[in-house]
């Protein structure tokens, strides 16, 4: 362990100059590390990113468009309603027993 972290250098430009393809790093002489090229790690699955569906499903314009009963549920008023912040009882400590405000 100690070799390599004192030639830590000289150990990654021998995986570059291809003069070795691995290095296993040990401590008290079992293996703890392989250190490899990273071009000879496996590809990565592509397959689960995101964009990996781009041309499959069409977004509809209005997915922006807001829904009145699910801005009910998330405000707990009408869409475009705006609830007065004072009249809810979470938001005011006085008035919540549970706040901890004497």
């Amino acid at each position: 362990m100690l070799e390599a972290k004192t030639h830590l250098s000289r150990l990654i430009a021998d995986l570059e100059d291809h003069r070795v393809d691995e290095i296993v790093i040990a401590r008290h002489g079992r293996p703890v590390a392989r250190l490899r090229r990273y071009s000879d790690v496996d590809p990565v699955d592509t397959s689960q990113r995101i964009g990996a569906a781009d041309g499959v499903y069409e977004v509809p314009p209005d997915i922006d468009t807001p829904y009145g009963d699910l801005s009910t549920i998330f405000t707990g008023s009408d869409a475009g309603e705006q609830k007065d912040p004072q009249s809810n009882p979470q938001s005011n400590p006085q008035s919540n027993p549970r706040s901890g405000a004497p």
